[in-house]
């Protein structure tokens, strides 16, 4: 069992303890930001004269083979060592030797670590940004090619009013733009280095931490060595985001699975994205709509195992925050894989456009605007609410929508309903009146779409 702490012990640790203590098997994915740290660290430990030159390029040289190697698969990480920190430095010093030894100075593994997840979380919020805006390029291309594809838009899942379908993919768009601010407002507080703070009260040697930081792309050192070891809110706001981005396509893909139904039939989900069933020949399945809202739960399950773990904590380093990594890890992947799979999915789905504007009518959609083509002709608004709601009812006895009825039968609920209604509560009219900044309405939609290409070449 390799260890970096056995002096002070007088006999070995326990097999099963030391199994059960170990995070080489998890952790090992952190290698190339703990030998970029490493190689920072070395570097500035030479600047401030605690090593050679020459120790120095042995050590970089070292741990830059070391690299190359575990890439190339040369070089396996083995899991007899306690951590990805104790694999890589007894490595290190099994090929250059005694300068090997020294690379630790003026560390310890618990600042070490930290500053491995930081740089890991903050390469992967990079990662997932790219990912999402991938996703908001397919929505973008949705939209404008469906300005005028007509829709019911829901409220209490009941039709509502009429919208198009661009309109509707805009609503995920706007979610998937907050999802990319909220990383980057996260990445801005996480990016100071821990690097230097030690076990927890600093060091004596004359590190020159801010030199250490600039090199790894931080905004500067942290403030407060005790914090610096102890803080993992930058997992737990990971965590966050990451679970409402999960929220963001669960409830995309209730949507897709709800049109994607025989009931609806809004969409035709390509084979390459759906399953048969292994008793019943018709079904074709949204299985991965499915699985991504199934997944949605796993991804909240990781953070509140992060928030628990981290509630009682007294400061500084405890060995609870060991737990911060395999959640981390696989919410993270997680989220990439679904947003790949989703996307893909989206990217070839078909719109049943035809489907879509019947059920617009059908539903009565457009019930507001008729009740608005009263009130412009002098029928107080309470008495026209009333009034479309009888109609309503008649549609439903007749089996009919609004434009269906005859301008006679319109007459037999109000005298005031003339041949311009048919016009009135057509879907592209109740769509195109309204042109207020966020609407459906054409004019505002193209406004929307060119601020969205704008925020995408950003």
């Amino acid at each position: 069992m390799a260890q970096l702490w056995g002096g002070r012990f007088t006999k070995e640790t326990d097999k099963d303890v030391y199994l059960f203590n170990a995070s080489i098997s998890y952790d090992k994915r952190l290698y190339q930001q703990d030998i970029e740290g490493s190689i920072a660290h070395a570097i500035m430990l030479e600047k401030q004269g605690i090593l050679t030159l020459e120790e120095k390029d042995e050590i970089v040289k070292g741990l830059s083979t070391i690299r190359k190697r575990l890439e190339e698969g040369s070089l396996t990480i083995s899991e007899e060592y306690e951590d990805i920190h104790s694999f890589v430095e007894a490595t290190l010093t099994g090929m250059i030797g005694d300068a090997g030894k020294k690379l630790h100075t003026g560390r310890s593994r618990n600042d070490q670590v930290a500053l491995d997840m930081k740089m890991y979380v903050r390469s992967e919020i990079i990662n997932i940004d790219e990912e999402l805006k991938a996703f908001q390029v397919i929505l973008l291309r949705v939209m404008e090619e469906n300005l005028e594809t007509y829709m019911p838009g829901f409220t209490h899942l009941q039709k509502a009013q009429p919208v198009t379908l661009a309109h509707h993919m805009g609503a995920y768009f706007e979610m998937l733009r907050r999802d990319r601010s909220r990383l980057s407002d996260i990445y801005e507080r996480l990016n100071y280095c821990p690097l230097g703070a030690g076990a927890l009260a600093g060091t004596t040697y004359p590190l020159d931490r801010g030199y250490t930081a600039s090199m790894l792309g931080f905004e500067g050192p942290t403030l407060n060595s005790m914090d610096s070891v102890s803080d993992r809110d930058y997992v737990i706001e990971l965590l966050s985001a990451l679970s409402t981005i999960m929220m963001h396509l669960s409830r995309f893909s209730e949507e897709v699975i709800l049109w994607n139904s025989n009931e609806y039939g809004f969409v035709e989900i390509d084979d390459a994205f759906s399953t048969g069933s292994s008793i019943m020949p018709q079904k074709k399945n949204p299985d991965i709509a499915e699985l991504v809202r199934g997944k949605t739960g796993r991804v909240y399950g990781h953070l509140m195992a992060m928030l628990t773990t981290m509630k009682g904590l007294p400061l500084a380093y405890n060995k609870d925050m060991q737990e911060d990594k395999e959640g981390a890890f696989d919410a993270i992947d997680t989220v990439k894989e679904c947003l790949v799979m989703f996307m893909q999915m989206v990217d070839s789905m078909k719109f049943r456009k035809d489907v879509m504007a019947k059920s617009a009518m059908r539903g009565f959609t457009n019930a507001t605007d008729a009740a608005d083509y009263l009130v412009k002709h002098g029928v107080p608004f309470r008495d026209a609410h009333g009034i479309i709601g009888q109609l309503v009812l008649k549609c439903i006895e007749k089996d009919k929508s609004i434009e269906e009825l005859s301008l006679e039968e319109l007459k037999e609920i109000s005298d005031v309903f003339e041949a311009d209604i048919y016009d009135a509560v057509s879907l592209k009219t109740c769509v195109e009146r309204r042109l207020t900044t966020g609407a459906p309405g054409i004019s505002a939609m193209r406004g929307v779409l060119a601020e969205y290409r704008k925020y995408l070449k950003g």
